[in-house]
């Protein structure tokens, strides 16, 4: 396994509040450093990404967007185009359009597993700002490869939910504030001892206990197992959509939401409908068979509101998401930890 002096490809994966971390963290890499950079940011499909711009303004290191079959050069930072998985293979990127991953193109996870499998230990994994869990799976496969593991600190990420989810479940070499990520980098490539606030961090998480659980992939409707793959949990259908625990969770809120409002519809046109053929056969003189429908009707309305009385008490309770806990709860989480 490579020494910790022979790290030279930098992955680093962001979401929400990552713009302003990401430059932040270029503005302080040194123009010299020994390695190359890789980047994925979760950005809308159909989007044009203004980042590499972004980024080769706001440090000393060249940025463009990843091509496709670019060789990796120290000293050059190459960022996931919209839409594109990211891919590292030997001394190149590929970019391709492969299944979602935490409903994602590009994915951190995407990324992460492909550099620690084409460079082994040579790799610093990097996870920033970004809500859900994408990165947490590919940086425990960088670990498991010897690489290496950085964390911006929850306790000041914009977003805290991927970082923690990181924490969570993987025991990382230093977990800093957005403004020591480029030192801690550097420290790194180099072989140095990491600056004196860095820390690490280990995961209380053990994620071989429970049941196996096997559901339905909110992407594309097929199963998805459950697997374990360096240590950490996720769920892959076999078209190869990929999901974390904090994304799978995330998704099925979003699949439960939209069920409920599809039967709130439906039993409100049903009602409309009843009530349309109780007046019809009320204007034919035939009032029995009205009565018969408007009670179907009432009966209806009443499924209707007790479904809207669901929707609004799930908003603070089964439907709200992972990544909308309030800050005080992910510092809870952490400190049990």
């Amino acid at each position: 396994m490579p020494s910790r002096a022979n790290r030279d490809l930098v992955v680093i994966g962001a979401s929400a509040g990552g713009v302003e971390t990401l430059k932040r963290v270029v503005a302080g890499l040194p123009a010299d450093l020994g390695a190359a950079i890789c980047i994925v940011l979760h950005i809308a499909p159909d989007s044009r990404s203004l980042l590499p711009r972004i980024l080769s303004r706001s440090g000393p290191l060249p940025c463009q967007p990843a091509e496709d079959g670019q060789r990796l050069h120290i000293g050059k930072i190459l960022v996931a185009p919209p839409d594109r998985h990211l891919v590292v293979e030997d001394d190149c990127v590929r970019v391709n359009t492969g299944p979602r991953e935490n409903g994602h193109r590009p994915a951190v996870d995407v990324l992460f597993r492909t550099a620690a499998d084409a460079k082994e230990g040579r790799v610093i994994g990097v996870v920033l700002s970004g809500t859900r869990g994408d990165g947490a799976a590919g940086l425990a496969a960088i670990k498991a490869h010897g690489g290496a593991a950085i964390v911006q600190d929850p306790a000041e990420a914009l977003y805290p939910g991927m970082p923690v989810s990181a924490l969570a479940h993987v025991v990382v070499d230093a977990v800093v504030p957005s403004e020591q990520v480029a030192e801690t980098i550097a420290a790194m490539v180099r072989g140095e001892d990491l600056p004196p606030p860095a820390k690490s961090s280990k995961p209380q998480l053990d994620p071989s206990t429970g049941e196996t659980v096997t559901t339905i992939c909110p992407d594309c409707g097929g199963v998805l197992s459950e697997r374990a793959e360096a240590g950490f949990v996720l769920w892959e259908c076999r078209v190869g959509h990929r999901y974390s625990p904090e994304s799978l969770a995330d998704a099925q809120a979003d699949d439960v939401e939209s069920a409920l409002w599809a039967a709130l519809r439906v039993l409100e046109d049903r009602s409309r409908l009843l009530e349309r053929m109780a007046d019809q056969f009320e204007s034919g003189a035939q009032a029995r068979s009205a009565r018969s429908f408007r009670n179907r009707a009432a009966s209806a309305r009443e499924q209707a509101l007790t479904v809207r009385s669901a929707l609004a008490g799930a908003a603070d309770g089964t439907l709200r998401t992972l990544s909308t806990r309030e800050p005080g709860e992910l510092e809870a989480d952490l400190a049990r930890r």
